[in-house]
Parts: structure tokens; C-alpha cells; sequence
């Protein structure tokens, strides 16, 4: 599963607009489930599709992508939608299957499908009726 909260996260938005002045670059998402694969959706408009990087390493998934335009000889009156570099860090549970991530761009959005791993997924234990004293026997006889 993912972690729902990042405290400094928090913190760097607020510090961002705060001393910076501008707002801030976070990449807003969407995450749900689905049976058992993850769904990550990344609001990423104005972004070239090979701008974009997606990178997993232990359980940390990082997007990183960029947006620029050329205002050369542009008399700029409003600048109020963010361009540069803008990063995105996931912490993944244990339970999901970082091998198999895979990332989809479509109409500004980036689509990432996260299955859980299938040592993580619910089994079921079959029950067996047996006299418990001979279950303690076995036990005790194999030790």
C-alpha cells in the first residue's frame, strides 16, 4: 500500500510559498485500488511524454518530470503557471510488486499500475480435522 501522509512534504509546500513566492510544484495525484494492483494517477499538463521519469529503487518511487516554453521576445503581462523541473517521491509498502510497475501518459495525466506482490496477496489455509492428541504427538515426534 502507499503512505497517505508525508510530513515535510507538508512543510516544503509551505516553505515554498512562503519564501519563494509562487506556487508551489507539487504533481496532485489520485491513488486507489483495484482488485489487487494499485492505481497512481499524476496531474502532469503541458509535459512532453519524454520529459518524464519514472525510477523505483527499494520502496521509494520517484517522477520527475519538465516543463518549459520559450518566452524570448514575449512581453509577459501573467505568469502564474509553474515551468521547470517538478519531482514526485512515492513510499511504497513492502507489499507491492515494484518489478512490475508500469507508467501510461495520456491528456496530461500519468497513469501508474502498482500490482501487489504474490507472497503479500490473502490465501487461504485449509483446515484439516484431526484428534489434537495426535496432532501433538506428530509435532512433538518430528522435533
Amino acid at each position: 500500500m502507499l503512505m497517505r501522509f508525508d510530513p515535510f512534504r507538508e512543510f516544503d509546500e509551505l516553505a515554498a510559498q512562503l519564501f519563494d513566492g509562487r506556487r508551489t510544484r507539487a504533481m496532485p495525484l489520485d491513488a486507489y485500488r483495484i482488485g489487487d494492483v494499485f492505481h497512481v494517477d499524476l496531474d502532469l499538463p503541458g509535459v512532453k511524454p519524454e520529459s518524464i521519469e519514472v525510477t523505483v529503487e527499494k520502496n521509494v518511487l520517484t517522477v520527475k518530470a519538465e516543463r518549459h516554453w520559450e518566452r524570448e521576445g514575449i512581453d509577459t503581462v501573467v505568469c502564474e503557471r509553474p515551468q521547470g523541473t517538478f519531482t514526485r517521491e512515492l513510499f511504497l509498502g513492502e507489499s507491492l510488486d515494484t518489478e512490475k510497475v508500469s507508467a501510461s501518459y495520456e491528456n496530461g495525466v500519468l497513469h501508474l499500475t502498482i500490482p501487489v506482490a504474490e507472497e503479500a496477496k490473502a490465501r487461504r489455509i485449509e483446515v484439516h480435522a484431526a484428534d489434537r492428541k495426535e496432532a501433538i504427538a506428530a509435532t512433538s515426534a518430528a522435533a
